[in-house]
């Protein structure tokens, strides 16, 4: 028994020719239609449509502009804002002669009537509120401004008259200052301001 290689016979001796690819097989014809194309897809013309190749052809030089039509109701004519401005501007008047008035009064009546000094304080505040919220309502066009406008010069005159039943001596000047609130009134009734506090 021998036990070297070389006495064993090689079963498949591979020849010492290069090895090459097996030639690719040739797909058997079937009736069976493929399901990738082979190539591209033939374009189609597409199809011309009549309206817009006849538009299209006619059209050649000038195409005229749209022109703008009205759609709804035609809008109304805006209000004018001066008497607005002028109802703010009295009101401003109104609240800082008010103030300095009560100002006045209260440092000077202190030591004699707290409770007078304490009632002008209030009123005071209450006009100071509703000129300042009716002043940005106002400037805002809503209609609640003319309201406030009005209580606050209402409350101003109620103001200056406890000050003439008071019998207290005041400057000829003071005596002038009723005319600003009344003047708010009368400016904030006004058709004109009614009509700027309705957009």
């Amino acid at each position: 028994m021998n036990d070297g290689p070389s006495d064993i016979p090689d079963p498949d001796p591979l020849p010492d020719q290069p090895s090459t690819p097996f030639a690719a097989q040739s797909e058997p014809q079937t009736s069976i239609i493929r399901r990738h194309p082979t190539g591209e897809f033939p374009a189609a013309p597409e199809p011309q449509t009549s309206i817009l190749g006849r538009a299209a052809e006619s059209q050649t030089s000038y195409i005229p502009r749209a022109r703008p039509a009205v759609v709804g109701t035609p809008r109304s004519k805006q209000a004018n804002p001066s008497a607005a401005i002028a109802t703010a501007v009295a009101s401003i008047l109104t609240g800082w002669s008010t103030a300095v008035i009560a100002t006045d009064l209260i440092t000077g009546w202190w030591r004699s009537d707290r409770l007078f000094c304490v009632a002008i304080g209030f009123l005071t505040a209450v006009s100071a509120a509703a000129l300042i919220g009716g002043l940005i309502a106002l400037l805002l066009r809503r209609r609640m401004g003319r309201l406030l406008i009005v209580v606050g010069s209402l409350v101003a005159l109620l103001i200056f008259a406890g000050l003439f039943v008071a019998g207290a001596k005041l400057s000829p000047v003071v005596y002038a200052i009723p005319v600003l609130p009344a003047a708010s009134v009368l400016l904030a009734l006004l058709p004109a301001t009614r009509r700027w506090a309705r957009p």
